[in-house]
């Protein structure tokens, strides 16, 4: 479940107090006030076997004695007692529980997990049955202050805002409610979710995603359960909402306290970071950040640092009175990755014009101490009308000379004169305390960011640039890939049978040298020699004048299904010259391996010729397998010295040409790649398919659990991959290899030939890549056409609502094209002939529907045919129902929904809109 019956979590219309009580100080006793305080409005029902009254409120002994049935409970008994209440509560028809009680597992003590575990499951079985949702346990209860429920035990209630605030930690909910009430930061919803026994992030972030009272979904984070739940809900709600996140746990220490502490086990940080990034989601480093990032994001439009070309726009421009907050903010720029804008000749020319003699002639543009506010509004004028500059941070520090709330007018008259969809954004800081509450207070009236220091200002802007990169990434339309790419797919699963059948759980060098050729990775030639001479015979044939290495230097390496390391067992030897040095040092080699590991089986030697691409570097591509995301994609600086260089970047699976780009852009390597002095840039490209390969053999092939490439040798010649280990391990019978994966991948298995009326085409899910073809098949639509699917005129069809419609989530939408028989599209979408789409509900119970068919193909009974196909993938699926909403004067669709059985009703808001409904389990 996701977010089935959490209205009835945060739109109760009763509630009872489950362990309330007269006892001063308990949690029961404060559940009560707060409840009360809260201002609620619908009935409050304390119960406890005591009975009584408390506040004024009757208390009833036990859930059979109350005078309704609660839509919420708030529990707070002893551990033992919760199961049963949970499984009563939910035959009498409650549908949501807030348990505030410890004890369910989260101890570090085993015998007290384990007894506490026990109960957790036990609560999961009273409830599965009534679908009753229940939030916790061990947490501090829920907050939605728009309708007064203060169901927990926390010392404040928030004010009414538009920030939900979701957290594991009590403590941290406990401290932030404290800080918001201090800087009049108000909430729509205030969660502590606890140990997540059943209601976790994804639920939360998909209820939260449709409200309409949320602007922006704010998380605090020790550790993701259900990640593939966890990346649709986050990836569906970015698309709509900022949604930042603080996890906790960023190093090793502090992730042991988070497990400990949840009772869940957190994954490497870095994993956590790329999930995030891949979502569409801004992480920040503590809740200061997070409430700084929330005032940022809000007074920036979201397409502030995206540029016409659809870029990031990131080069800043600095404006200062005084030197020295100029120097602090670039320097802070340059650590956080951002970078100075560098100023052009009729840029400088004009602030010349403008500027006494000594301004410092440079980026920061700094005015002098002595600036009033006409000099600031020049200098901005002029920043915000350079081409090379994208945004600007503005700095003022006091002087007794010039007054600082002047020079705050003067920049939010000059905004007030750029202001449009086109305007540049613009950060402040005025820095001090006593003399500058006026110029802030401005800028805030005006929704001017502001900040109390330069480098929080700084520190914002590369945030806000972080999101746009994290925003566009989830949007951006990923180009083709450079080369077809069919992997063979029956050849490596032979491989990793025989080498489980084997026993084993590393392949040998052949071996792993067999799994990556068969998904095209270029490798270094090799030879198999079963014993010394042998070895020799396969050098002699590499080596000769028609071999595939005339005259190569080579490499010897051992080959044992025992040895994972060979180096460190002397079982490597380079720069060998001829057949009769091989044969002489594979002898050699038996004798030192023997000495190393008298155990190891030796089945042979691995005869390369020795890589010498003087210009290329030296790159890794691996695959780990994470606790929490599954597989999960590295790339970075490779070679010997891998872990001292340190410099990786993580993605998840599935990757595209974009994605693959966008990870290696993270990592250092990525400036060598591109060229520098007289090293031509390396094939990028090439590179990336080899990252788009890893990642395939990780959809395909579930037992890999771990996968490295190191070296990858790239120039501008392209890829060769010199040594590669792998590791495997057998699934589990009742295993599906993808439920391993974060994010669904195409489902190739859905492509099916499609014939009607004497034509072939070919039916397939949507791809990314497919945009730029709706686009061009949006302009071969009638005015009518639109209307009748959009229910709106649209004069085109723009990137975002484009890149929506094709980018989806194959988790919780499908959407087939009818295409060529080749499964392309054609010239200019020419290809493209209908779509049809299924939009499920979070909970998969009940799925959206819509169809169009292009003008020239409408009559020939497609429409038809692709609802019947929806509705049949619908039934796969488990859904209990489909529905569309049709124009009324749209007598086509309707006679098409009549004939597959679709019972229409009419929407009581709006009369020209038929609602059809598909009953899929038989019930309607």
């Amino acid at each position: 479940m996701t977010a089935r019956h959490l209205d009835r979590m945060f739109q109760p219309r009763s509630v009872a107090l489950i362990g309330a009580s007269q006892r001063p100080g308990s949690v029961g006793r404060v559940m009560v006030a707060n409840m009360i305080a809260g201002g609620f409005a619908g009935p409050i029902m304390p119960v406890n076997p005591k009975g009584g009254v408390i506040e004024g409120l009757t208390v009833y002994p036990d859930i059979a004695s109350l005078p309704q049935v609660p839509d919420l409970a708030v529990i707070a008994t002893p551990p033992e007692t919760v199961p049963g209440l949970i499984g009563e509560l939910g035959a009498a028809g409650t549908r949501a529980a807030v348990v505030l009680t410890a004890g369910f597992g989260e101890s570090a003590d085993a015998a007290v997990h384990n007894e506490g575990a026990g109960l957790k499951q036990r609560l999961l079985d009273a409830a599965r049955p009534h679908l009753l949702r229940i939030v916790g346990p061990n947490c501090v209860g829920l907050m939605v202050p728009s309708i007064g429920l203060n169901a927990g035990f926390a010392h404040l209630m928030p004010q009414t805002g538009n920030l939900a605030f979701v957290a594991q930690s009590g403590a941290v909910i406990v401290s932030v409610l404290d800080w918001a009430a201090a800087h009049d930061i108000g909430f729509s919803h205030f969660v502590s979710i606890g140990d997540m026994a059943d209601a976790d992030f994804g639920d939360l972030i998909d209820y939260l995603a449709r409200d309409r009272d949320t602007h922006a979904i704010l998380l605090y984070v020790e550790a993701i359960t259900h990640a593939r739940k966890f990346m649709s809900a986050a990836r569906a709600a970015a698309r709509s909402k900022p949604v930042i996140v603080v996890k906790a746990g960023r190093h090793a220490a502090g992730a042991h306290a988070a497990a400990s502490h949840t009772g869940a086990l957190a994954g490497a940080d870095a994993v956590y970071d790329a999930a995030f990034r891949r979502a569409g989601m801004l992480r920040v480093r503590d809740l200061d950040d997070l409430f700084g990032a929330v005032e940022t994001l809000a007074m920036l439009p979201r397409t502030a640092f995206r540029s016409r070309d659809e870029h990031i726009a990131d080069r800043l421009g600095i404006l200062t009175n005084g030197g020295g907050l100029g120097v602090l903010a670039a320097d802070g720029l340059i650590d956080a990755g951002g970078r100075l804008a560098e100023l052009s000749d009729r840029t400088l020319a004009r602030l010349d014009a403008v500027l006494p003699p000594t301004w410092s002639h440079a980026n920061p543009v700094d005015i002098i101490g002595d600036a009033p506010g006409s000099r600031y509004s020049a200098a901005l004028e002029a920043l915000l009308e350079a081409p090379e500059c994208d945004a600007v941070v503005v700095l003022n520090c006091p002087t007794a000379i010039a007054s600082a709330d002047e020079a705050a007018q003067a920049v939010i008259e000059v905004l007030a004169r750029h202001r449009g969809p086109a305007a540049k954004p613009v950060l402040t800081s005025w820095v001090g305390a006593k003399t500058v509450g006026a110029a802030r207070a401005r800028f805030s009236a005006n929704r001017v960011p502001t900040y109390d220091t330069p480098n929080r200002a700084v520190h914002a802007y590369m945030q806000a640039v972080d999101y746009t990169r994290n925003q566009m990434l989830l949007r951006e339309t990923p180009p083709s890939e450079p080369e077809s790419f069919v992997p063979d797919v029956e050849t490596a699963r032979r491989v990793v049978e025989a080498v489980l059948a084997d026993g084993r759980e590393w392949l040998t060098g052949s071996e792993a040298v067999a799994l990556l050729s068969a998904y095209g990775v270029p490798m270094a030639e090799t030879r198999i020699g079963s014993d010394p001479a042998d070895a020799g015979r396969q050098a002699a044939s590499l080596t000769a004048q028609d071999g595939p290495s005339p005259g190569a230097k080579l490499v010897l390496k051992i080959l044992s299904r025992d040895i994972v390391h060979k180096s460190d067992v002397g079982g490597v030897v380079l720069n060998l010259t001829d057949a009769a040095a091989v044969e002489s040092a594979a002898a050699a080699m038996l004798s030192r391996v023997a000495d190393v590991t008298p155990d190891a089986r030796i089945d042979g030697f691995m005869v390369q010729p020795m890589i010498e691409r003087t210009d290329a570097h030296e790159l890794i591509v691996g695959l780990v397998d994470d606790v929490q995301f599954g597989p999960v994609i590295m790339f970075g600086q490779g070679g010997t010295a891998v872990e001292l260089i340190d410099d990786k970047a993580l993605a998840l699976p599935p990757l595209n040409m974009l994605l693959a780009r966008e990870t290696m852009r993270r990592t250092r390597v990525w400036r060598l790649l591109r060229g520098y002095r007289d090293h031509a840039p390396a094939d990028i490209e090439a590179v990336a398919m080899v990252l788009i390969r890893a990642a395939q053999i990780a959809i395909d092939i579930g037992e890999v659990r771990e996968l490295e490439i190191n070296p990858l040798l790239a120039d501008a010649d392209g890829v060769i991959a010199v040594d590669a280990r792998v590791r495997i391990a057998a699934l589990a019978e009742d295993v599906d290899p993808a439920d391993r994966l974060a994010i669904l991948p195409y489902p190739e298995a859905l492509e099916s030939p499609f014939d009607h009326g004497g034509q072939r085409f070919r039916l397939r899910p949507v791809r990314p890549e497919d945009e730029p073809a709706f686009r061009a098949a949006f302009d071969r639509l009638r005015p009518e056409d639109i209307r009748m699917r959009f229910f709106a005129p649209l004069a085109a069809l723009d990137h975002d609502l484009a890149s929506r419609l094709t980018q989806i989530d194959y988790d919780r939408e499908m959407a087939f094209v009818l295409v060529e028989p080749d499964g392309g599209t054609g010239v200019d979408g020419a290809g493209l002939y209908a779509v049809v789409r299924l939009i499920s509900d979070p909970d998969g119970d009940r799925g959206e529907f819509a169809v169009i068919v292009r003008p020239d193909m409408a009559g020939r009974g497609l429409g038809l045919r692709l609802v019947r196909h929806i509705v049949d993938y619908g039934c796969r699926r488990g859904m209990r129902e489909i529905w569309g909403d049709v124009l009324h004067e749209n007598m086509r669709m309707r006679a098409l929904c009549a004939e597959l059985g679709f019972r229409e009703s009419r929407l009581p808001d709006d009369a020209t809109i038929v609602r059809v409904v598909l009953d899929l389990d038989g019930t309607g």
